[in-house]
């Protein structure tokens, strides 16, 4: 699958569902026909995986020694509250109440899809995380990405 690519403002109805954008639609891999998994995200957000994307992310968990204790403990906090989603007849995604809690959303939200998944966040929240200043985002920056020479290769 292509790595997904946007942000898109989206708004929940009363019974807490959104309209998947046909942008990001477009963008998912057929073989998921419209079946998703949605679990807690990290720093406040929900995440959508297309079914085919969590299919390979639960593979590779299923690796994890579970006699280790941190590793169960991944297990379990990475499971906490997934759900497998349909689309609806008009494409419409419902948000379990279960999830809306951790994700504080209401009415306004947005969608950030990139790499493998779609993460969902309530409008306010999703502008304090993005909102950092160019100076902290210039060392992240430079933490992450500065041990790499052009091609993309660790130095």
């Amino acid at each position: 699958m292509a790595s997904l690519l946007g942000e898109f403002e989206c708004k929940l109805d009363a019974k807490a569902r959104f309209l998947l954008p046909s942008g990001l639609r477009k963008q998912l891999d057929p073989a998921s026909k419209e079946q998703f998994v949605m679990n807690r995200g990290f720093e406040g957000c929900l995440v959508l995986y297309p079914m085919t994307e969590w299919e390979k992310i639960t593979a590779q968990l299923k690796k994890l020694n579970l006699f280790v204790t941190k590793n169960r403990a991944f297990y379990r906090q990475f499971h906490n509250g997934a759900t497998s989603i349909s689309l609806d007849s008009n494409g419409r995604v419902l948000v379990p109440k279960s999830l809306m809690a951790h994700a504080a959303l209401d009415k306004d939200a947005v969608l950030f899809a990139y790499a493998n998944r779609i993460e969902l966040w309530s409008k306010e929240r999703y502008e304090e995380v993005m909102n950092q200043d160019a100076e902290s985002f210039a060392d992240l920056a430079e933490d992450v990405m500065g041990g790499m020479d052009v091609e993309g290769e660790l130095e």
